[in-house]
């Protein structure tokens, strides 16, 4: 089946027709590769090469990726692991305690793993890989996520040309959530080819048009080394005075299905800039802070969050990484970034402008027919500091 598939794949040139003439003509071993746009993503959808157990919905699309859901069950596991040389489904059989009913919606409890089965399942073409993160909500709420398959000894990566499902880890690390089959937490991106753009090129995209600013408007020289290099907020000129948050501890379930629905100083704590030039974060608790700069992502690129390494492993400075094709690109000059830390083992002193973490740039393919924020109808197009779109504004 795979095989016929792969050669289905490379037979399907028309496919590329249109996005040719959108990228002014350029040749079609060019365009190959990168990360594949919203369009190849529903092409891809339709040869059955991305097939799931209920119909892909038109919402599951981004301009580079696509949303992947729950599915009908979900399994209390005692620990998390990687398959290595066998199955997922072998694994599961030793480390399985209970099963929970999904269809209906269920609750996961708050420091408990989970492994749950997702509808979607991969028939790749040759030469396409794949590589998953959660997604923005997902990471916000502290519900750390991230997938297996088959056969794999890495977390997240999809090699080329996989042929099987899908399965997500799930630990809700700061509350307890109910989620129900057909939910999605995380997110798959496709890739052919090279696809991250190197500091050379970063730069002279940043010199032909910024990729980031402060202060709405100011133009700023960046760090560029495997990535551009962005820094933690924690000094405001914002009248609320409020420059993060702190998840509470021992809060009511949420569920992930109502959005705008819950309120704030029930599940956080405010965090005001400190008297003093720094602020010292407390391990093991999750804080939500935001980037000091404003970042764009042009349309004919994608971008990915990567921690920043500091030489210690103390602290974990993102859980959702994905940036879409036109994040912060409209019409105001950038958007901010949203960071979810967490310290381990010791208190961390962290002062306004520090390196926090970096976003990694890829080309696409081709352009995408659709751009993130208004196209999409995305909670976080032009956000500030922001909690998850589970609680309401204001």
């Amino acid at each position: 089946m795979c095989s016929q598939h792969r050669f289905a794949f490379w037979c399907d040139p028309p496919f590329y027709s249109d996005n040719i003439a959108r990228m002014q003509n350029k040749g079609f071993e060019e365009l190959s590769h990168g990360v594949l746009p919203v369009q190849e993503l529903r092409h891809f959808a339709a040869k059955k090469w991305i097939v799931a157990e209920r119909p892909i919905r038109p919402g599951q699309f981004q301009p580079s990726s696509i949303d992947l859901r729950l599915g009908a069950k979900a399994y209390r596991i005692r620990s998390s692991f990687l398959p290595q040389r066998r199955k997922v489904s072998q694994t599961l059989k030793e480390l399985k305690m209970y099963e929970v009913d999904l269809r209906d919606g269920a609750i996961l409890e708050r420091g408990n793993v989970y492994l749950i089965p997702l509808l979607e399942r991969l028939e790749l073409p040759a030469g396409v890989r794949g590589r998953t993160n959660p997604k923005s909500s997902t990471g916000r709420l502290d519900i750390f996520t991230r997938v297996i398959t088959d056969f794999s000894h890495r977390f997240e990566d999809i090699g080329e040309g996989y042929c099987g499902g899908l399965y997500l880890e799930v630990v809700p690390r700061s509350f307890t959530i109910k989620v129900k089959t057909g939910l999605a937490l995380n997110q798959l991106r496709l890739f052919r080819g090279k696809a991250m753009i190197d500091d050379v090129e970063l730069a002279a995209m940043h010199g032909r048009k910024p990729l980031m600013y402060r202060d709405g408007a100011k133009r700023v020289k960046p760090l560029i080394s495997d990535g551009l290099f962005l820094s933690i907020e924690t000094h405001t000129v914002r009248s609320h005075k409020i420059i993060g948050y702190m998840a509470k501890k021992n809060s009511t379930v949420i569920d992930m299905l109502r959005t705008g629905h819950y309120l704030t100083h029930d599940f956080w704590e405010p965090i005001e800039s400190p008297r003093e030039n720094f602020l010292i974060l407390e391990p093991e608790e999750f804080y939500i802070f935001a980037s000091k700069e404003r970042v764009r992502v042009p349309l004919d690129c994608a971008a990915e969050m990567v921690e920043f390494d500091a030489g210690s492993g103390e602290l974990r400075t993102h859980y959702a990484g994905f940036f879409d094709s036109g994040f912060g690109d409209g019409a105001v000059r950038g958007t901010k970034a949203v960071l979810e830390v967490r310290p381990h083992d010791v208190p961390f002193r962290v002062e306004d402008g520090q390196l926090f973490f970096k976003l990694r740039y890829e080309k696409m393919a081709a352009l995408p027919d659709m751009s993130y924020g208004l196209d999409i109808g995305s909670n976080y197009h032009n956000q500030e500091l922001k909690l998850s779109k589970h609680f309401k504004a204001g």
